[in-house]
C-alpha cells in the first residue's frame, strides 16, 4: 500500500528581499503562521517557489528552512524541476537526507518534440528506482508543454515509489481519466481550483493550490462539503473562489499571489526578476477582487477603501 497524501498542501512561495536574496526569517515566520491553518503539508520549490530561479545551495537551504519550521506530522514536499534525469535522482538523495517526505517531480520539456511517453516513462521509472523518497508525478503543461497522458500516469503508477500526481492541466476530462485508470492507492491531487469541487466529488485525494496560500479555510470548506455530497454548497463557495484563483495565477501569476500575500498580513515581497514587482495598480486590483470576493473578512478596512 502505497503512502496516502490527502488534503489540501499549498505550493508556497519563495520569500525575496529587496536585494532578491532569499529571506529565511520571513519563509520561518510565514510557516509558522500557516501551520495553524489545517493544511496536511507543504509544496516547497514548485513553479510558485521559483524553483527556476533559485541556485543550488538555494534550493537545499530552502528546504532545510522549511522542515525546520514543518511539524513532523505535517508532510514536506520539495519540487524538482529538472530536465536531466540524472540531476533529479542526486536532487532527490539531497533532498532526502534533509528530511523532505516527498519529491514533486517535474516533465522535462526543453527538448520537447523528443519527450515522448516512452521517454517520460523511462524517466520517472529511473528516478524512482534510485529515490529514496517516494515521488509524485508534475504535470503542468501551460508552464513546459509537455502533459502527462492518462495511459502514461497509469503505466508510471504501477511502480511502488511512485504514489501520485499532481495534475495542474486544468482539464477535468484528463483528470477524470486518470482518476479511473489509476489504482486506488494512487494519490490524484488537482493543481488547478478551477477544478476543486469538481476533482473532490469526482474522487481526488486533495489539492495544491496556489489560492490556498490565502484562502485555505475556503478551498477546505469546498472539499469537505465536495466529498459530503453536498453540491450546492460547493458550488456556491467555488464560484468566488475563481476569481481569487484567477488573480494569484493566469491574471497577475506568481507577482499577484505574493501582493495577495502582502494584503492579509504574510509577508510576500518581489519575486525575482523577470518577474515583475507587483506596483500599486496591480496591488489594487488584487485587493478590489479578494474584497468582492466576501473570502477576506480581515480586510474589511482596506475593502471601505477599495470599493469607494
Amino acid at each position: 500500500m502505497k503512502r496516502s497524501i490527502s488534503g489540501l498542501l499549498p505550493p508556497i512561495p519563495t520569500p525575496f528581499d529587496e536585494r532578491e536574496q532569499v529571506a529565511h526569517d520571513r519563509f520561518r515566520a510565514n510557516i509558522e503562521r500557516w501551520n495553524q491553518y489545517g493544511y496536511s503539508g507543504y509544496v516547497v520549490l514548485g513553479s510558485n517557489g521559483e524553483f527556476v530561479h533559485l541556485t543550488e545551495s538555494e534550493r537545499w537551504k530552502v528546504i532545510e528552512t522549511a522542515r525546520e519550521v514543518i511539524p513532523g506530522d505535517m508532510l514536506l514536499i520539495a519540487g524538482a524541476s529538472y530536465n536531466a534525469t540524472r540531476e533529479a535522482i542526486e536532487f532527490a538523495r539531497r533532498a532526502a537526507s534533509l528530511r523532505a517526505d516527498a519529491l514533486l517531480v517535474g516533465t522535462p520539456h526543453y527538448y520537447r518534440d523528443q519527450i515522448t511517453p516512452a521517454v517520460l516513462l523511462d524517466h520517472y521509472w529511473r528516478i524512482a528506482d534510485a529515490s529514496p523518497i517516494p515521488i509524485l508525478l508534475y504535470s503542468v503543461p501551460q508552464f513546459t508543454g509537455v502533459a502527462l497522458a492518462p495511459e502514461t500516469v497509469a503505466r508510471l503508477a504501477e511502480h511502488p515509489n511512485i504514489i501520485g500526481i499532481k495534475d495542474s492541466g486544468g482539464n477535468l476530462a484528463m483528470l477524470a481519466e486518470i482518476l479511473r485508470l489509476a489504482p486506488s492507492d494512487f494519490n490524484v491531487l488537482t493543481g488547478s481550483a478551477a477544478l476543486l469541487h469538481a476533482a473532490m466529488a469526482l474522487g481526488a485525494k486533495g489539492a495544491v493550490l496556489a489560492v490556498g496560500c490565502i484562502a485555505a479555510k475556503t478551498c477546505l470548506q469546498i472539499m469537505r462539503l465536495a466529498r459530503e455530497g453536498d453540491g450546492v454548497r460547493a458550488a456556491e463557495l467555488q464560484l468566488r473562489l475563481l476569481p481569487v484563483a484567477r488573480a494569484v495565477t493566469t491574471q497577475f501569476g506568481i507577482s499577484g499571489l505574493k501582493a495577495a500575500l502582502d494584503l492579509i498580513g504574510f509577508y510576500g515581497g518581489p519575486p525575482r526578476a523577470p518577474l515583475p514587482v507587483p506596483d500599486d495598480k496591480m496591488r489594487a486590483e488584487i485587493c478590489a477582487i479578494l474584497c468582492v470576493s466576501g473570502l477576506f473578512p480581515e480586510l474589511e478596512q482596506e475593502c471601505s477603501h477599495a470599493v469607494s
